[in-house]
Protein backbone atom coordinates (compact mmCIF):
# COMPACT_ATOMS: atom_id res chain seq x y z
CA UNK A 1 0.00 0.00 0.00
CA UNK A 2 1.39 3.99 -1.25
CA UNK A 3 2.63 5.58 1.92
CA UNK A 4 4.86 8.45 0.13
CA UNK A 5 3.27 11.64 1.54
CA UNK A 6 0.87 10.25 4.47
CA UNK A 7 1.48 12.17 7.23
CA UNK A 8 -0.23 11.56 10.60
CA UNK A 9 -2.77 14.35 11.36
CA UNK A 10 -2.62 14.79 7.20
CA UNK A 11 -4.15 11.52 6.32
CA UNK A 12 -7.57 11.78 4.69
CA UNK A 13 -9.09 8.55 3.35
CA UNK A 14 -12.30 9.05 0.88
CA UNK A 15 -14.36 5.77 -0.52
CA UNK A 16 -16.02 6.78 -3.71
CA UNK A 17 -14.64 9.00 -6.56
CA UNK A 18 -17.90 10.21 -7.71
CA UNK A 19 -18.20 13.92 -8.63
CA UNK A 20 -18.30 14.01 -3.96
CA UNK A 21 -15.13 11.76 -3.42
CA UNK A 22 -13.74 13.88 -6.28
CA UNK A 23 -14.44 17.35 -5.29
CA UNK A 24 -13.83 16.59 -1.00
CA UNK A 25 -10.27 15.03 -2.40
CA UNK A 26 -9.35 18.51 -4.82
CA UNK A 27 -10.89 20.57 -1.69
CA UNK A 28 -8.62 18.57 0.93
CA UNK A 29 -4.95 18.78 -1.10
CA UNK A 30 -5.90 22.91 -1.31
CA UNK A 31 -5.86 22.72 2.59
CA UNK A 32 -2.52 21.05 2.36
CA UNK A 33 -4.30 17.53 3.42
CA UNK A 34 -2.94 14.11 2.21
CA UNK A 35 -5.49 12.18 0.69
CA UNK A 36 -6.47 8.61 -0.85
CA UNK A 37 -9.32 8.39 -3.18
CA UNK A 38 -10.66 5.00 -3.27
CA UNK A 39 -13.50 3.42 -6.02
CA UNK A 40 -14.42 0.27 -6.35
CA UNK A 41 -14.43 0.13 -9.96
CA UNK A 42 -11.39 -0.05 -12.43
CA UNK A 43 -12.75 3.21 -14.16
CA UNK A 44 -15.06 5.53 -12.42
CA UNK A 45 -17.62 6.80 -14.70
CA UNK A 46 -20.77 8.71 -13.76
CA UNK A 47 -24.18 7.31 -14.72
CA UNK A 48 -26.41 9.37 -17.52
CA UNK A 49 -26.38 11.85 -19.79
CA UNK A 50 -26.05 15.87 -19.18
CA UNK A 51 -26.65 17.78 -16.09
CA UNK A 52 -27.25 21.67 -15.11
CA UNK A 53 -24.51 23.07 -12.67
CA UNK A 54 -25.71 26.10 -11.12
CA UNK A 55 -23.20 29.37 -10.09
CA UNK A 56 -21.93 28.23 -7.19
CA UNK A 57 -20.96 24.82 -8.28
CA UNK A 58 -18.98 26.22 -11.05
CA UNK A 59 -17.10 29.27 -8.72
CA UNK A 60 -15.95 25.78 -6.87
CA UNK A 61 -14.87 24.03 -9.78
CA UNK A 62 -12.76 27.55 -10.68
CA UNK A 63 -11.19 27.24 -7.12
CA UNK A 64 -9.93 23.70 -7.69
CA UNK A 65 -8.14 25.25 -11.26
CA UNK A 66 -10.61 23.77 -13.40
CA UNK A 67 -11.04 26.39 -16.49
CA UNK A 68 -14.48 26.87 -16.81
CA UNK A 69 -14.80 28.61 -19.96
CA UNK A 70 -16.63 27.28 -22.10
CA UNK A 71 -17.38 24.66 -19.75
CA UNK A 72 -21.34 24.57 -20.42
CA UNK A 73 -23.85 25.93 -22.12
CA UNK A 74 -25.26 29.07 -20.50
CA UNK A 75 -29.10 28.39 -20.03
CA UNK A 76 -32.57 29.99 -18.71
CA UNK A 77 -34.70 27.84 -17.21
CA UNK A 78 -38.52 27.57 -17.46
CA UNK A 79 -41.54 25.31 -16.07
CA UNK A 80 -44.43 25.03 -18.47
CA UNK A 81 -47.46 23.16 -18.89
CA UNK A 82 -47.71 20.24 -21.68
CA UNK A 83 -49.21 22.13 -24.26
CA UNK A 84 -46.34 24.98 -24.03
CA UNK A 85 -47.66 27.87 -21.50
CA UNK A 86 -45.11 29.21 -19.20
CA UNK A 87 -45.53 28.89 -15.39
CA UNK A 88 -42.27 29.48 -14.09
CA UNK A 89 -39.41 31.79 -15.47
CA UNK A 90 -36.30 31.39 -13.05
CA UNK A 91 -34.66 34.31 -12.55
CA UNK A 92 -31.01 35.44 -12.29
CA UNK A 93 -29.78 37.29 -8.94
CA UNK A 94 -27.65 40.28 -10.01
CA UNK A 95 -25.75 40.25 -7.01
CA UNK A 96 -24.70 36.33 -7.54
CA UNK A 97 -23.66 37.44 -11.08
CA UNK A 98 -21.64 40.41 -10.14
CA UNK A 99 -20.23 38.54 -6.46
CA UNK A 100 -19.00 35.28 -8.83
CA UNK A 101 -18.29 36.95 -12.02
CA UNK A 102 -20.24 34.69 -13.67
CA UNK A 103 -23.42 35.31 -15.79
CA UNK A 104 -27.18 33.77 -14.93
CA UNK A 105 -27.26 30.60 -12.74
CA UNK A 106 -27.61 27.62 -14.66
CA UNK A 107 -24.89 25.83 -17.48
CA UNK A 108 -25.61 22.96 -18.63
CA UNK A 109 -22.53 20.10 -19.54
CA UNK A 110 -22.19 16.44 -20.44
CA UNK A 111 -22.02 14.54 -17.23
CA UNK A 112 -18.97 12.85 -18.27
CA UNK A 113 -16.93 16.07 -19.15
CA UNK A 114 -17.55 17.95 -16.17
CA UNK A 115 -16.86 14.77 -14.23
CA UNK A 116 -13.48 14.13 -16.33
CA UNK A 117 -12.51 17.27 -15.76
CA UNK A 118 -12.21 17.21 -11.71
CA UNK A 119 -10.36 13.88 -12.00
CA UNK A 120 -8.00 15.16 -14.16
CA UNK A 121 -7.41 17.63 -12.06
CA UNK A 122 -6.37 15.20 -9.33
CA UNK A 123 -2.31 14.70 -8.56
CA UNK A 124 -1.30 11.17 -9.94
CA UNK A 125 -1.46 8.88 -7.14
CA UNK A 126 -4.17 9.53 -5.19
CA UNK A 127 -7.30 8.03 -7.34
CA UNK A 128 -6.85 4.61 -6.55
CA UNK A 129 -9.07 1.80 -8.50
CA UNK A 130 -10.37 -1.70 -7.70
CA UNK A 131 -10.59 -0.75 -4.12
CA UNK A 132 -13.85 -2.14 -2.52
CA UNK A 133 -14.72 -0.85 0.75
CA UNK A 134 -15.51 -3.92 3.61
CA UNK A 135 -15.28 -1.75 6.80
CA UNK A 136 -13.54 0.33 9.00
CA UNK A 137 -12.37 0.74 12.66
CA UNK A 138 -11.36 3.50 14.84
CA UNK A 139 -8.81 3.23 17.22
CA UNK A 140 -5.96 4.63 18.97
CA UNK A 141 -6.89 7.96 17.34
CA UNK A 142 -7.10 6.54 13.95
CA UNK A 143 -9.44 4.59 11.70
CA UNK A 144 -8.29 1.60 9.83
CA UNK A 145 -9.72 0.52 6.72
CA UNK A 146 -9.73 -2.75 5.39
CA UNK A 147 -10.69 -3.69 1.45
CA UNK A 148 -12.29 -6.65 0.16
CA UNK A 149 -9.17 -6.90 -2.13
CA UNK A 150 -7.95 -7.69 1.29
CA UNK A 151 -5.86 -4.08 0.56
CA UNK A 152 -5.82 -1.82 4.39
CA UNK A 153 -5.09 1.43 5.23
CA UNK A 154 -4.49 3.70 8.56
CA UNK A 155 -6.10 7.05 8.31
CA UNK A 156 -6.94 9.94 10.55
CA UNK A 157 -10.16 10.80 8.72
CA UNK A 158 -12.66 8.71 6.53
CA UNK A 159 -14.84 10.23 4.04
CA UNK A 160 -18.01 8.79 2.60
CA UNK A 161 -18.23 9.31 -1.32
CA UNK A 162 -19.71 5.45 -1.80
CA UNK A 163 -23.54 6.53 -3.20
CA UNK A 164 -26.52 5.60 -2.08
CA UNK A 165 -25.95 2.42 -1.03
CA UNK A 166 -22.66 3.32 0.80
CA UNK A 167 -21.01 1.17 2.98
CA UNK A 168 -19.60 3.81 4.76
CA UNK A 169 -22.82 4.78 5.40
CA UNK A 170 -24.34 1.87 6.68
CA UNK A 171 -21.46 0.71 9.35
CA UNK A 172 -21.88 4.52 10.46
CA UNK A 173 -25.49 5.30 10.53
CA UNK A 174 -27.04 1.84 10.53
CA UNK A 175 -30.03 0.62 8.06
CA UNK A 176 -30.13 3.34 5.44
CA UNK A 177 -33.52 2.48 5.19
CA UNK A 178 -33.37 2.88 1.14
CA UNK A 179 -36.77 3.21 -0.38
CA UNK A 180 -37.88 3.28 -4.23
CA UNK A 181 -40.15 6.86 -4.37
CA UNK A 182 -42.45 5.80 -7.11
CA UNK A 183 -41.06 7.62 -10.14
CA UNK A 184 -38.52 6.34 -13.09
CA UNK A 185 -36.57 8.75 -15.05
CA UNK A 186 -35.35 8.37 -18.41
CA UNK A 187 -32.59 10.30 -19.58
CA UNK A 188 -30.99 10.99 -22.64
CA UNK A 189 -28.90 13.26 -24.92
CA UNK A 190 -27.90 14.02 -28.06
CA UNK A 191 -26.19 16.25 -30.69
CA UNK A 192 -27.85 19.97 -31.55
CA UNK A 193 -30.56 18.44 -33.65
CA UNK A 194 -31.02 22.44 -35.23
CA UNK A 195 -33.17 25.13 -34.94
CA UNK A 196 -33.89 24.74 -31.37
CA UNK A 197 -33.13 27.85 -29.36
CA UNK A 198 -29.20 27.40 -26.89
CA UNK A 199 -30.17 29.47 -23.82
CA UNK A 200 -33.10 27.46 -23.21
CA UNK A 201 -34.07 25.03 -20.86
CA UNK A 202 -37.46 23.68 -20.54
CA UNK A 203 -39.54 21.43 -18.13
CA UNK A 204 -43.14 20.34 -19.06
CA UNK A 205 -45.73 18.54 -17.26
CA UNK A 206 -48.64 16.59 -18.58
CA UNK A 207 -51.22 15.57 -15.80
CA UNK A 208 -48.32 13.05 -14.32
CA UNK A 209 -45.57 12.96 -16.98
CA UNK A 210 -42.36 15.35 -17.09
CA UNK A 211 -40.75 16.35 -20.51
CA UNK A 212 -37.49 18.16 -20.37
CA UNK A 213 -34.55 19.24 -21.91
CA UNK A 214 -31.78 21.60 -21.78
CA UNK A 215 -28.66 22.99 -24.10
CA UNK A 216 -25.39 21.63 -22.95
CA UNK A 217 -21.75 21.26 -24.25
CA UNK A 218 -20.13 17.57 -24.63
CA UNK A 219 -16.35 18.08 -25.68
CA UNK A 220 -16.97 22.10 -26.23
CA UNK A 221 -19.52 20.83 -28.92
CA UNK A 222 -23.18 21.97 -28.45
CA UNK A 223 -25.97 19.42 -27.72
CA UNK A 224 -29.28 18.84 -25.93
CA UNK A 225 -30.04 16.40 -22.45
CA UNK A 226 -33.33 15.25 -22.49
CA UNK A 227 -35.52 13.52 -19.95
CA UNK A 228 -39.00 11.95 -19.01
CA UNK A 229 -40.17 11.35 -15.46
CA UNK A 230 -43.27 8.78 -15.04
CA UNK A 231 -44.55 6.87 -12.56
CA UNK A 232 -43.27 3.88 -11.75
CA UNK A 233 -42.71 1.39 -8.61
CA UNK A 234 -40.11 -1.04 -7.28
CA UNK A 235 -40.11 -3.92 -9.34
CA UNK A 236 -41.92 -2.42 -12.19
CA UNK A 237 -41.24 -4.05 -15.60
CA UNK A 238 -39.00 -2.25 -17.93
CA UNK A 239 -40.73 -1.75 -21.04
CA UNK A 240 -40.40 -4.21 -23.98
CA UNK A 241 -40.05 -1.82 -26.52
CA UNK A 242 -37.98 1.70 -24.65
CA UNK A 243 -38.23 3.66 -27.58
CA UNK A 244 -41.37 3.17 -28.72
CA UNK A 245 -42.78 3.66 -24.98
CA UNK A 246 -40.79 6.79 -25.06
CA UNK A 247 -42.43 8.32 -27.93
CA UNK A 248 -45.20 7.78 -26.35
CA UNK A 249 -44.93 9.58 -23.81
CA UNK A 250 -43.68 12.09 -25.78
CA UNK A 251 -46.88 12.47 -28.00
CA UNK A 252 -48.49 14.51 -25.49
CA UNK A 253 -45.63 17.87 -25.21
CA UNK A 254 -45.11 20.21 -27.98
CA UNK A 255 -42.02 20.27 -30.35
CA UNK A 256 -38.60 19.81 -29.76
CA UNK A 257 -39.74 17.20 -27.43
CA UNK A 258 -40.68 14.79 -30.13
CA UNK A 259 -37.76 15.29 -32.07
CA UNK A 260 -35.21 14.46 -29.38
CA UNK A 261 -35.21 10.47 -30.28
CA UNK A 262 -34.47 11.43 -33.68
CA UNK A 263 -31.04 11.95 -32.58
CA UNK A 264 -30.56 9.88 -30.18
CA UNK A 265 -28.81 6.28 -29.80
CA UNK A 266 -30.86 4.37 -28.02
CA UNK A 267 -28.27 1.93 -26.56
CA UNK A 268 -25.59 4.31 -25.94
CA UNK A 269 -27.06 8.28 -25.89
CA UNK A 270 -30.44 6.66 -22.87
CA UNK A 271 -30.13 6.12 -19.33
CA UNK A 272 -33.18 4.54 -17.32
CA UNK A 273 -33.15 5.62 -13.59
CA UNK A 274 -34.93 4.01 -10.89
CA UNK A 275 -35.01 6.47 -8.46
CA UNK A 276 -34.46 5.60 -4.64
CA UNK A 277 -34.20 7.77 -1.75
CA UNK A 278 -33.69 7.16 1.83
CA UNK A 279 -35.41 8.71 5.33
CA UNK A 280 -33.55 12.28 5.82
CA UNK A 281 -30.63 12.21 8.24
CA UNK A 282 -30.07 15.42 10.47
CA UNK A 283 -26.12 14.20 10.72
CA UNK A 284 -23.42 13.45 8.28
CA UNK A 285 -20.53 12.39 10.87
CA UNK A 286 -19.53 10.60 13.56
CA UNK A 287 -16.22 10.27 15.14
CA UNK A 288 -13.36 10.47 12.67
CA UNK A 289 -15.63 9.42 9.55
CA UNK A 290 -17.95 11.98 7.59
CA UNK A 291 -20.32 11.65 4.65
CA UNK A 292 -20.90 13.54 1.28
CA UNK A 293 -23.47 13.19 -1.73
CA UNK A 294 -25.54 10.00 -1.97
CA UNK A 295 -24.46 8.79 0.71
CA UNK A 296 -26.49 10.77 3.14
CA UNK A 297 -28.97 12.53 0.71
CA UNK A 298 -30.32 11.11 -2.44
CA UNK A 299 -31.64 13.47 -4.34
CA UNK A 300 -35.04 13.59 -6.40
CA UNK A 301 -34.11 14.52 -10.22
CA UNK A 302 -36.99 17.52 -9.10
CA UNK A 303 -33.54 19.06 -7.48
CA UNK A 304 -31.52 19.17 -10.79
CA UNK A 305 -28.80 19.48 -8.12
CA UNK A 306 -27.80 15.94 -7.66
CA UNK A 307 -23.95 16.16 -8.72
CA UNK A 308 -23.96 19.91 -7.81
CA UNK A 309 -24.97 19.43 -4.05
CA UNK A 310 -22.13 16.66 -4.08
CA UNK A 311 -19.34 18.68 -5.32
CA UNK A 312 -20.57 21.19 -2.56
CA UNK A 313 -20.15 19.05 0.12
CA UNK A 314 -16.83 17.99 -0.58
CA UNK A 315 -15.51 21.79 -0.52
CA UNK A 316 -17.66 22.62 2.44
CA UNK A 317 -16.10 19.67 4.34
CA UNK A 318 -12.61 20.70 3.64
CA UNK A 319 -13.52 24.05 3.98
CA UNK A 320 -14.65 23.80 7.73
CA UNK A 321 -11.46 21.30 8.00
CA UNK A 322 -9.06 24.19 7.65
CA UNK A 323 -6.17 22.67 7.03
CA UNK A 324 -5.95 21.51 11.27
CA UNK A 325 -4.27 18.62 12.75
CA UNK A 326 -6.50 15.56 12.16
CA UNK A 327 -5.10 13.42 15.33
CA UNK A 328 -7.03 16.20 17.21
CA UNK A 329 -10.35 14.78 17.80
CA UNK A 330 -12.01 17.69 19.72
CA UNK A 331 -10.50 19.85 16.83
CA UNK A 332 -12.00 17.32 13.75
CA UNK A 333 -15.23 17.04 15.83
CA UNK A 334 -15.59 20.89 15.73
CA UNK A 335 -14.87 20.93 12.32
CA UNK A 336 -17.11 18.32 11.80
CA UNK A 337 -20.15 20.60 13.09
CA UNK A 338 -19.45 23.63 11.16
CA UNK A 339 -19.91 21.48 8.09
CA UNK A 340 -22.89 19.83 9.60
CA UNK A 341 -24.31 23.29 10.44
CA UNK A 342 -23.69 24.64 7.22
CA UNK A 343 -24.92 21.83 4.83
CA UNK A 344 -27.92 19.55 6.41
CA UNK A 345 -30.34 21.68 7.15
CA UNK A 346 -29.37 23.34 3.61
CA UNK A 347 -29.42 20.51 1.56
CA UNK A 348 -32.45 18.62 3.41
CA UNK A 349 -34.41 21.53 2.57
CA UNK A 350 -33.80 20.58 -1.06
CA UNK A 351 -33.98 16.96 -0.93
CA UNK A 352 -37.14 17.27 1.27
CA UNK A 353 -38.52 20.25 -1.34
CA UNK A 354 -37.44 17.95 -4.51
CA UNK A 355 -39.11 15.25 -3.35
CA UNK A 356 -42.19 16.81 -2.33
CA UNK A 357 -42.56 18.52 -6.00
CA UNK A 358 -42.20 14.61 -7.10
CA UNK A 359 -45.53 13.64 -5.68
CA UNK A 360 -47.33 16.55 -6.86
CA UNK A 361 -46.80 16.00 -10.31
CA UNK A 362 -46.65 12.65 -10.15
CA UNK A 363 -48.88 10.83 -7.66
CA UNK A 364 -52.30 13.90 -7.32
CA UNK A 365 -55.09 12.19 -7.66
CA UNK A 366 -57.05 13.14 -10.91
CA UNK A 367 -59.63 15.75 -9.15
CA UNK A 368 -56.25 17.55 -7.22
CA UNK A 369 -54.38 16.94 -10.40
CA UNK A 370 -56.84 18.82 -12.38
CA UNK A 371 -56.67 21.79 -9.49
CA UNK A 372 -53.03 21.84 -9.26
CA UNK A 373 -52.73 22.61 -12.79
CA UNK A 374 -55.39 25.43 -12.78
CA UNK A 375 -53.13 27.23 -10.00
CA UNK A 376 -50.49 26.63 -11.43
CA UNK A 377 -51.62 28.10 -15.13
CA UNK A 378 -53.85 30.70 -13.94
CA UNK A 379 -51.14 32.38 -10.79
CA UNK A 380 -47.88 32.86 -10.08
CA UNK A 381 -48.26 30.51 -6.79
CA UNK A 382 -45.50 27.95 -8.89
CA UNK A 383 -43.16 30.74 -9.57
CA UNK A 384 -42.82 31.90 -5.73
CA UNK A 385 -43.00 28.56 -4.45
CA UNK A 386 -39.85 27.77 -6.52
CA UNK A 387 -38.41 31.32 -6.06
CA UNK A 388 -38.52 31.42 -2.42
CA UNK A 389 -38.02 27.12 -1.74
CA UNK A 390 -35.39 26.51 -4.37
CA UNK A 391 -33.49 29.69 -5.38
CA UNK A 392 -33.13 31.76 -1.81
CA UNK A 393 -31.65 29.86 0.39
CA UNK A 394 -29.19 29.36 -2.75
CA UNK A 395 -28.31 32.59 -3.39
CA UNK A 396 -27.71 33.60 0.28
CA UNK A 397 -24.87 30.52 0.16
CA UNK A 398 -23.54 32.09 -3.42
CA UNK A 399 -23.42 35.57 -1.47
CA UNK A 400 -21.73 34.31 1.41
CA UNK A 401 -19.13 32.44 0.01
CA UNK A 402 -16.88 35.56 -0.32
CA UNK A 403 -13.73 33.27 -1.07
CA UNK A 404 -15.15 32.34 -4.37
CA UNK A 405 -16.00 35.98 -5.24
CA UNK A 406 -14.42 37.44 -8.39
CA UNK A 407 -15.33 41.14 -7.28
CA UNK A 408 -14.75 42.05 -3.66
CA UNK A 409 -17.03 44.78 -3.91
CA UNK A 410 -20.31 42.84 -4.12
CA UNK A 411 -21.52 42.67 -1.04
CA UNK A 412 -23.54 39.56 0.55
CA UNK A 413 -26.82 41.95 0.82
CA UNK A 414 -29.03 38.92 1.99
CA UNK A 415 -26.96 38.08 4.66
Amino acid sequence: MMTKGWRPGKRAAIIGAGPGGASAALAMLQQGYDVRLYERNADPKPLGGGVLLSVPVLAILRQYDIDITNFGSFTKTQFRNNRGKVRVRLPFNENVEKAMGIKGWHYGVLRSNAFGKMLNALPDGVLISDHKLDKYEEQNGEIQISFENGAKVTADILIGADGIRSVVSRQTFGDPGIFHVGLRAWLGWCDDPGGIEKELAIIHHSRNVQASYFPMLHDGKPGFEWWIVERSAEGSAVPVDVEGHIRHLLADFPSPMSRFPDHTDFETQLFRWEIYNRPTLKTWTKGRVACVGDAVHPVSPYAAYGMGMAIEDGYFLARSLGGRDLTDLAGVTEAFRRYEAERVDYVNHHVEFARELGKRFHHASAPMAWLRDFIFDHTGFLQRQVEKDYLASAEKMSLQLMELHRNPRATAVNQ
